[in-house]
């Protein structure tokens, strides 16, 4: 095994993941939720007509928030639909959009397949004319299909994986990455910085966490160096004990673990291999960063990386937004609010310079917006929604708290520190 030397506050060892594509397992997967998002459509009257009405008389403008409020990611859903409301309280304090204040309308996804459509539903139901959030790739992507069909834009905070971008015929974006991008982000890192050659990769066959393992695999084959994928399977989600998944890691000998799920098991993942006396290094992806993972694994978090795009406390532009947030909730934000947060205030941007509250006209408008200077940088979309040049880190719990640790150079070939606001 490599040596992998520890920054000097941190204790890690570790390394490994990368890139894209798409296994036929997902796509099955895709067709099985556009199937079941069938029922849906003729519920949807007029399904070709323009987007929900909210707004269009004298009432306000309705923007829907769909993500979990029930179930294991509730926490992040409640830290998502908080900053969507600083983001509205904000807007209207400052005039309103021509005219009309913002008005936040909030449905619970669950992160299941199932209530994502219902939930989208439930949204267009209530006259929103655009959508910001989707936290879990799983209850996004029936959900993509449903505001498309009555125009209504989606614009996504959180969820990764690539489907819903290529298939949301231009009328879904993106504050967030990709996971194809942060997987090969992650593959980097693990063959470069950690400079792994054993790499293992674990998911819980969620659509989000299936899609950025099966990229970082891929990327780190790509990578080349002699580096290798020495295991890459699933484990069942909800359990207690992971002792047996870590043990058949362990006999596979490699210099880092790669977990592409959610937070829950990550601090489990976190506590048990500590308690095994497993050497190996262990990081995540961006669902994974969330307070809980050291709540749940204690002193077992320390040194624990991640993959994620900035955090709150690493973008300086956030400041503000940090106090606001903090003000009305009386907490400290979550990885994605900031992301939700510029998500809402593009599409009131969008609705203003459109002057109408048309998803047609939404839509077209926020394929202008080019370099608006949100908190999270620069946003700007490309054809497909996705969203243009942006940087993701990674992260490392020091001293109970996630900080920045290392990302690329402007060059994209030196590993440099990140400095947090």
């Amino acid at each position: 095994m490599p040596f992998f030397p520890p920054p000097s506050s941190l204790s890690l060892s570790g390394a490994s993941s990368r890139a894209p594509s798409r296994s036929p397992r997902a796509v099955v997967t895709i067709l099985s939720i556009g199937l079941l998002t069938l029922p849906f459509a003729t519920a949807c009257k007029g399904g070709g007509s323009s987007g929900g009405s909210g707004g269009s008389g004298g009432g306000d403008i309705k923007i829907g928030v769909p993500v979990p409020l029930s179930g294991d990611s509730a926490s992040a859903g409640q830290d998502i639909l908080a900053a969507a409301k600083v983001a509205a309280d904000e807007v209207n304090k400052a005039g309103g959009v021509n005219g009309k204040k913002i008005q936040i309308v909030e449905a619970d996804d669950a992160c299941s397949a199932q209530q994502g459509a219902q939930a989208a539903q439930k949204l267009l139901n209530s006259k929103v004319v655009a959508v910001a959030g989707g936290y879990c790739s799983s209850a996004a992507v029936p959900a993509v299909p449903i505001f498309g069909r009555r125009n209504v834009p989606f614009v996504i905070d959180a969820a990764t994986n690539p489907v819903l971008t290529e298939t949301g015929k231009g009328k879904v974006f993106r504050t967030c990455g990709r996971d194809d991008k942060q997987g090969l982000f992650a593959a980097k890192f693990m063959t470069g910085e950690l400079k792994a050659k054993r790499i293992a990769v674990l998911h819980d066959n969620t659509t989000y966490a299936k899609g950025l393992a099966d990229a970082a695999a891929d990327s780190v084959k790509q990578e080349g160096g002699g580096a290798q994928v020495v295991y890459n399977d699933a484990l069942q989600p909800g359990q207690s004990d992971y002792t047996p998944v870590l043990t058949k890691i362990a006999s596979t000998k490699p210099d880092v673990l790669y977990f592409t799920g959610y937070f829950a098991e990550a601090g489990l993942l976190a506590k048990q291999r500590k308690q095994l006396g497993l050497k190996f290094a262990l990081m995540g992806g961006d669902a994974t960063t969330d307070k809980t993972v050291v709540k749940t694994a204690g002193s077992a978090a320390e040194g624990y990386m991640a993959t994620t795009a900035p955090l709150a406390k690493d973008l300086p532009t956030a400041s503000a937004f940090v106090t606001a947030y903090k003000t009305k909730t009386g907490a400290d934000p979550g990885p994605f609010s900031v992301y939700e947060y510029d998500a809402v205030k593009v599409i009131a941007k969008a609705i203003g310079d459109a002057k109408s509250t048309k998803g047609e006209d939404i839509t077209k408008a926020l394929h202008a917006i080019k370099g608006y200077q949100g908190i999270t940088g620069p946003v700007s979309f490309d054809d497909k929604g996705d969203r243009d040049g942006l940087l993701y880190i990674t992260v490392a719990v020091k001293n109970g708290d996630f900080a920045g640790y290392k990302k690329l150079d402007d060059a994209g070939t030196t590993w440099v520190d990140v400095k947090s606001a």
